[in-house]
């Protein structure tokens, strides 16, 4: 099945429902505590400037009026009431596919579900773009969750064509655009592919956003299958024939991976983005839960 089934997209909303109660479903429960903390947390409107009282955070300092009235004064916030989480998935024909566990398809419409439901549960607007199918698909972030529905709705009836672009490029640019600054982005999606060309585009989210890629990796990605000369087609429809056997192909198919995703990790660093791979043969939820632990953690020692 390459196209996940909308019941099984919609039931994950009322396990992210069960957030403070009993709940049967306590890896969830677990992933939209880890949300609101991660996520919720981080968003701050400034509300005014006091002076200083003993025990009060010296980082929020504010040095011109205190320079000015010669009294220490500091800057106070208020965590943000509410925040626009954005979901750009990827619908292109690379997603359909996946050789261990499930489709990359299936496990981006997921972990969208998972993230859609947390954010939506704790009051924040949602709202997406879906790329991959020629033209962009953009849902206005709102607190209604009929938006995530319409969401996963539209990514239980994607269509890739072979030959359409996959348009992570435009998607971003889209995003840049139409999201309020301070928005959550998640880019899910096949991240198999050069990503030197995006780097602008990463750097200019990151800079007015906070920004997290989750890339849908299969074994297969990395390691190639032995399965004889095979032939392949890519989407401009050309064909080539491979030895899926000889040790040095296989080594350059392995080398191009690493290549690759070491580049999107040394960019990630840089520019300040988590990065979170999910595998299509891992559970999605723990996998989650997981890398939003260690986004925690990265936030704690900052």
């Amino acid at each position: 099945m390459l196209h996940p089934d909308l019941n099984d997209l919609l039931e994950l909303r009322h396990q992210a429902h069960s957030l403070g109660l009993a709940s049967h479903h306590p890896v969830n429960s677990v992933l939209c505590g880890l949300y609101s903390s991660v996520f919720r947390g981080q968003g701050m409107d400034f509300e005014e400037v006091r002076e200083y009282q003993q025990g009060d955070e010296i980082r929020n300092m504010d040095w011109r009026v205190t320079a000015r009235t010669n009294t220490p004064h500091l800057k106070v916030f208020r965590e943000e009431r509410q925040r626009s989480v954005l979901l750009c998935v990827d619908i292109s024909a690379r997603m359909q596919f996946g050789t261990r566990g499930t489709f990359k398809s299936i496990q981006a419409a997921k972990a969208a579900a998972l993230l859609g439901w947390a954010a939506s549960t704790s009051q924040d607007r949602v709202g997406g773009v879906l790329y991959g199918a020629g033209s962009l698909r953009y849902f206005r972030p709102s607190r209604e969750h009929r938006t995530v529905w319409r969401i996963l709705q539209a990514l239980t009836q994607a269509k890739a064509s072979e030959r359409s672009e996959d348009g992570l490029g435009r998607a971003m640019d889209k995003l840049a655009h139409a999201g309020h600054g301070g928005s959550v982005i998640l880019l899910i999606g096949d991240f198999n592919r050069e990503t030197t060309s995006l780097e602008q585009r990463f750097a200019y989210l990151r800079q007015h956003h906070d920004l997290v890629v989750l890339p849908i990796d299969d074994p297969a990605d990395r390691e190639i299958p032995a399965m004889g000369r095979v032939l392949f087609k890519n989407r401009d429809g050309v064909r080539l024939e491979l030895d899926t056997d000889s040790e040095s192909g296989q080594a350059a198919y392995r080398e191009q991976w690493d290549s690759q995703r070491n580049h999107l990790q040394v960019m990630c660093r840089r520019f300040g983005i988590d990065l979170i791979p999910l595998s299509t043969q891992e559970d999605v939820h723990l996998t989650l839960v997981k890398g939003l632990r260690r986004r925690m953690q990265r936030m704690l020692v900052r």
